[in-house]
């Protein structure tokens, strides 16, 4: 049945991968099967109304909504963002309430920012079923490893902690958690924290998927040529992304005929290049800088697998589109990571303490070593993607709890 839903996505961007691919795909594919309207941020709309010209995609409408530009002067880029993503929830409950009147929604949907300590404008709407998610960031960098994050790093989990703890203790966050007929959590620590909020019902459903063409593209790079082993690492270059513990990994495993290659760029990068000359790689491990899209790619095509070894990612695409081009990850079995990745696909390291971490990452180098090896991962691997990780089977999923919610008669309570 086609459905009128109505979805909260502040961040929504076509073209872009992350938050902004989260709304942007999630809305497009919903709209092959219902009548949409998106609630997102005015700075989104030249790219929307951009692409929209150039795909059109029917059922689907956006409705913009922005602080006034006196009570948003403070915010620059990222700085204040969190603040200001709070008010905007806040001031768009009036907005979606004059929405819900006017069209009459059937579900509505909060889609990102993917955090579950900050309130959603939806959940103040009555009589319709309102779904929470998938929201993620209940994931923790295991205490074990705080010391190997240096003073920023730490100082960061720190600040982290006390703002998760802080929001679980605000009202509107409990009342959007006791409010949703249907909590989506991206990994079990996240289900976790939802269930102690009061939420009713939880499903564990990742936010993060890829299109078939993008499958299909990713697929169709080519292998790495033999001889040298190359490993990838991609991302910001933060702290608790780990790659600390991918460089003395990559130290520790003993390959003399392998390189490291390190995309993106970030405060951490001065410490891990200062790490890499300490541990005598340094020649063998490539900093890139921050690079287009295309660029990554063509490096991914040139590498036997990906080294993931983050403390806490609720998603972690970039796994995906690893697999999707068939190269096994390596990660911690931690977050979004250790929920994509399975035994067939990778590697799953143990996160106990950071010593045997390290050697269960480099004894994962090692076997990657072996050409054979990488060939047994990379159908496997492949398979993953196809099977659970694309948005049209991802929204099959969506429209199944619909279904339940519309069979259960579930609205918001009072």
């Amino acid at each position: 049945m086609r459905l009128k839903v109505l979805l909260s996505a502040y961040a929504c961007e076509p073209g872009k991968g992350s938050e902004p691919g989260v709304g942007w795909n999630l809305a497009r594919h919903l709209a092959e099967h219902h009548e949409v309207w998106v609630l997102t941020r005015a700075n989104n709309r030249p790219a929307i109304e951009a692409e929209l010209a150039r795909n059109p995609v029917p059922r689907l409408r956006f409705v913009y909504h922005d602080l006034p530009s006196w009570a948003r002067f403070w915010k620059r880029g990222q700085r204040g963002v969190q603040l200001y993503y709070y008010f905007w929830q806040l001031t768009a409950i009036p907005l979606v309430r004059r929405l819900h009147r006017d069209v009459g929604f059937d579900v509505v949907q909060h889609v990102t920012f993917v955090k579950y300590w900050a309130p959603s404008a939806l959940a103040f709407l009555k009589g319709v079923p309102f779904v929470w998610g998938p929201v993620g960031g209940g994931e923790s960098s295991p205490l074990a490893f705080w010391p190997t994050l240096g003073f920023r790093g730490a100082h960061y989990e720190v600040a982290r902690t006390l703002a998760r703890a802080l929001g679980e203790l605000d009202p509107l966050v409990r009342l959007t958690a006791r409010r949703a007929a249907l909590a989506l959590a991206t990994t079990p620590d996240t289900a976790a924290r939802l269930a102690r909020l009061g939420a009713r019902r939880i499903e564990v459903v990742s936010e993060a998927a890829l299109s078939e063409e993008e499958i299909e593209a990713l697929g169709g790079l080519p292998s790495p040529e033999p001889g040298l082993v190359r490993f990838l690492s991609v991302g910001r270059l933060l702290a608790w992304k780990g790659f600390h513990l991918g460089l003395m990994a990559f130290a520790r495993s003993g390959l003399e005929d392998a390189e490291y290659w390190i995309v993106g760029d970030g405060p951490e990068r001065r410490r891990l290049e200062a790490l890499a000359r300490r541990l005598g790689v340094a020649e063998r491990v490539h900093f890139w800088g921050k690079l287009p899209r295309s660029e990554v790619l063509s490096l991914l095509a040139q590498v036997h697998a990906l080294v993931h070894p983050s403390l806490h990612d609720s998603g972690g695409w970039v796994c995906l589109e690893a697999m999707a081009a068939g190269r096994p990850v390596i990660c911690l079995d931690l977050g979004g990571p250790g929920v994509q990745v399975t035994e067939e696909a990778g590697f799953k390291v143990p996160p106990e303490t950071p010593e045997p971490a390290v050697e269960g990452l480099a004894r994962a180098m090692r076997a990657l070593a072996d050409p054979l090896e990488v060939q047994r991962f990379s159908k496997a691997a492949r398979e993953r993607v196809w099977d659970e990780f694309l948005w049209a089977k991802k929204v099959e999923r969506i429209n199944v709890f619909y279904a339940s919610l519309e069979d259960q008669g579930s609205a918001i309570p009072d």
